[in-house]
């Protein structure tokens, strides 16, 4: 019996193996992101565990290849604006060029999106490029303001 695309690429949260699993060379899909050593991914990877369901990473691992082929992230953003109320932030969102065209972009998103939902966010943003904003409004979302950036280095 063949498992169905939904089961074959079910999202999951990030784990500390998955860096054995190609999660770092796909965030080189995406941007800049030098070679990380294993102490400082386990560093990275507790530091971010440790905030619990204010900061959650999303992986779809190929069952088939047992590599990481999409992830995308969400950090929640608690204000006092809107009686206390939390916004959801997603970031990283990319999907391995091999596997494009799966519809893995769009459960990545509706993963975070619900789990932005369900730890009582009342909105949930993201920056893009003009060349992926077709790729959100299919995702539900639509265009709201001007991002602006400052840069550091």
């Amino acid at each position: 019996m063949h498992k169905s695309e939904k089961e074959e690429y079910g999202v999951r949260k990030l784990e500390i193996s998955d860096k054995g699993k190609g999660f770092i060379d796909l965030l080189h899909q995406l941007s800049v992101c030098d070679s990380v050593s294993d102490k400082e991914f386990e560093d990275r990877f507790r530091d971010l565990a440790a905030l619990g369901d204010d900061h959650v990473i999303g992986v779809i691992e190929d069952e088939a290849s047992g590599r990481i082929v999409a992830t995308g992230s969400v950090f929640i953003e608690k204000k006092f604006l809107r009686n206390c109320g939390k916004v959801g932030h997603i970031e990283d969102v990319v999907v391995d060029s091999s596997v494009r065209g799966k519809q893995l972009g769009k459960r990545i998103v509706n993963f975070l999106t619900e789990h932005a939902r369900s730890v009582g966010c009342y909105k949930v943003i993201l920056d893009c490029s003009v060349e992926n904003k077709a790729f959100y409004e299919k995702c539900g979302f639509q265009e709201k303001s001007v991002q602006m950036a400052m840069y550091f280095a």
